[in-house]
């Protein structure tokens, strides 16, 4: 998967907004205001940040040592980079949408709701 690839992916799932709140190379992926995913577009191979269960984070950063490892700059328990180029595209997009879950997971019930009238 390629960076347009991986964005299309993203901004295609319901609720999802994409912005550049830090800077102008890091595009950050929000569902309904809550990140779930971001990238730096300045890295090459193509690299992205994807929440992750801790539990599970463990074992792809031993399946795919050197392509997922703890994220950097953030909390390395729930977030991992995944160098996208490298991986399976199933692989990519099953691990974007356990993001968008997990954080969707993590609404207020009143904002869930309003995520699936979208």
């Amino acid at each position: 998967m390629n960076i347009e690839e991986f964005r299309n992916y993203c901004i295609a799932k319901k609720g999802v907004t994409e912005s550049f709140p830090f800077n102008e190379d890091t595009l950050v992926f929000k569902v309904m205001g809550k990140m779930f995913a971001l990238t730096g577009l300045e890295h090459q191979p193509a690299k992205v940040n994807l929440k992750c269960d801790p539990e599970r984070s463990i074992k792809l950063r031993e399946d795919y040592d050197g392509l997922i490892y703890g994220a950097y700059h953030m909390s390395k328990t729930h977030w991992n980079t995944i160098e996208i180029e490298h991986l399976p595209i199933d692989l990519v997009t099953e691990l974007i949408n356990h993001s968008y879950d997990l954080v969707v997971a993590k609404l207020p019930k009143k904002i869930r709701l309003e995520l699936e009238k979208l």
